[in-house]
């Protein structure tokens, strides 16, 4: 396995994260890249450093204004009397048509959509190298060198949309390396296999019919992101009928989750998709701090070998997965048998 990653994102250190009223640690932490890169390590791959691609595929899933603010929040956030180390909201817009802030304040509020993504001084670069990651990993397989490629990006980006971050998300890895692939794919399909909705990536091409968007979640009427996710949500305009939610009860371990797997699978290849990206979640765990089903860690491998099945060529972008004993082992069931699986799918 092709394996990218860029040590600039363990620049990023959040502290502030707030759940039912209490302020907690930021689970998305620096050590996170360390248990997956000690999986890495066991296989026995390379790891590759990313190329510096700039703005040339983010600013393809993300607005120009966006960009901008997560750039500059920052040092604008610090020229503020008394402003706090990082970066978090204390207001949000509730008009869909709300006037564009004009200071860091507003902006902070309207870019922001819940209390889990502080900005620090280093949240910029290293949000740009995970995004490189992706569209590294991305451009490898788009050029048929790879069969296969790896990013292990951090932070996730599933939830960051076209000019809003959420969920420890804020550039969108996913979304970029569908991007890459369509330079050479006409069409590629997404699967999410993150505990949580993608709702970013869904927003993102929601309005496209080039690239189907597929996420298997814990149910969002009772479960984070909340206000995505639904069976009801297929897409609009070009994009109608591109669009996949699977919501997923709680406690949904591994002879059922694959059962709904299968289902997606078979709609990815009724669609016609050329190419893959897996949005690569490891919170499902059954022990995972986050967790809301029940995956076990063979389960992870027999998620890998169905999605190996389908024979395409792939782009697996890391997105959850947080610090508990198994993270390592986790990514081992996955890529031994997604790599063996997709060598016989291959020919």
């Amino acid at each position: 396995m092709h394996v990218v990653y860029a040590d600039q994102q363990q620049q990023h250190q959040p502290e502030h994260f707030m759940v039912a009223g209490r302020v907690r640690p930021n689970p998305d932490v620096p050590a996170r890249l360390a248990g997956l890169r000690e999986g890495v390590a066991a296989m026995g791959y390379a790891i590759h450093a990313p190329e510096d691609f700039g703005l040339q595929y983010l600013s393809r899933v993300h607005t120009a204004r966006y960009l901008d603010f997560l750039e500059h929040a920052h040092a604008l956030w610090s020229r503020l009397p008394n402003a706090g180390p990082e970066v978090v909201p204390n207001a949000h817009p509730r008009r869909p048509d709300a006037p564009y802030p004009q200071g860091i304040v507003g902006r902070a509020g309207f870019h922001m959509y819940d209390l889990a993504c502080a900005i620090g001084p280093h949240t910029w670069q290293a949000m740009r190298w995970g995004a490189n990651s992706a569209a590294s990993a991305a451009r490898g397989v788009a050029q048929g060198r790879l069969d296969a490629a790896y990013a292990l990006c951090r932070s996730p980006g599933h939830h960051a949309g076209p000019e809003y971050a959420g969920g420890f998300c804020y550039l969108n890895g996913t979304a970029v390396a569908a991007e890459v692939l369509r330079e050479r794919y006409d069409r590629v399909a997404i699967i999410d296999v993150d505990v949580h909705h993608g709702n970013g990536t869904q927003d993102i091409f929601y309005a496209r019919g080039d690239v189907l968007t597929i996420s298997l979640h814990g149910d969002t009427a009772e479960f984070y992101p909340f206000y995505w996710g639904s069976a009801g949500e297929r897409g609009q305009g070009e994009g109608e009928g591109a669009n996949l939610n699977i919501p997923l009860a709680r406690g949904t371990a591994d002879a059922a989750y694959l059962a709904q797997l299968s289902a997606a699978l078979e709609r990815a290849s009724q669609w016609g998709a050329q190419a893959l990206v897996v949005a690569l979640g490891f919170d499902g765990y059954e022990r995972d701090p986050l967790a809301w089903l029940s995956i076990s860690t063979e389960g992870f491998g027999r998620i890998a070998q169905a999605l190996a099945g389908l024979g395409l060529p792939t782009v697996l972008v890391q997105e959850g997965g947080y610090m508990c004993e198994d993270l390592a082992a986790n990514l081992r069931s996955f890529m031994t048998n997604f790599e063996a699986a997709h060598r016989v799918a291959r020919g």
